[in-house]
């Protein structure tokens, strides 16, 4: 299978490497390198969610049923619970959290945030129709299009959904600082702070 080339990193400051990093996927900038962007606003930070073991949901799951869900790991809930430390030690205070409806991106969000909002828009795109995916996808980019100046808002969400916005990988508990001008999403930073 071939994979389509990574687009080049400028290294940061200081960089957070985990396993996936030195498996190939791109450096992570500081919490440092991020704190700024979020405190100055007019930016979503979208997470994937976070450590989740496996692939995919069985062929049993059911949307309103986590016990037919992939999971949060024990692992991943305090990945999460580390998420919301750095935000509260920094005093940020999102004004709106929304998360797919899966378990396990209301899990990260409500662990790191004490609540989120489901929001259909964020929702897993696996299985969905061409037309459901472009639909959910313009619903993302025109929020972010309308994301006040000043104002920080947090999404969870899933790898696919990411990749579908902006063309990059990412892996569980990573976010990424969206800002959107002109109908093109921007990645503006990049940190693993969980």
């Amino acid at each position: 299978m071939r994979h389509a080339p990574r687009p080049e990193w400028r290294p940061a400051r200081r960089t957070l490497l985990g396993a996936a990093a030195l498996a190939g996927l791109p450096r992570w900038a500081s919490a440092a390198d991020v704190e700024p962007l979020l405190r100055e606003g007019g930016v979503v930070i979208a997470f994937r969610h976070a450590l989740a073991p496996g692939t995919f949901d069985p062929p049993e799951f059911r949307l309103g049923d986590c016990r037919t869900q992939r999971n949060l790991s024990d692992g991943g809930r305090a990945q999460a619970r580390r998420i919301g430390e750095w935000f509260e030690s920094r005093g940020l205070k999102p004004a709106r959290v929304r998360a797919s409806p899966w378990c396990r991106c209301m899990d990260t969000a409500t662990l790191a945030f004490g609540s989120a909002e489901p929001w259909e828009a964020l929702a897993s795109p696996t299985g969905s129709a061409p037309a459901e995916r472009s639909r959910r996808l313009a619903e993302l980019r025109s929020a972010l299009e309308r994301q006040p100046a000043g104002r920080l808002e947090v999404w969870v969400t899933h790898m696919f959904v990411l990749s579908d916005l902006v063309g990059e990988s990412t892996v569980p508990g990573e976010g990424l600082v969206l800002a959107a001008a002109n109908g093109r999403v921007q990645v503006r930073g990049r940190a693993l702070l969980g």
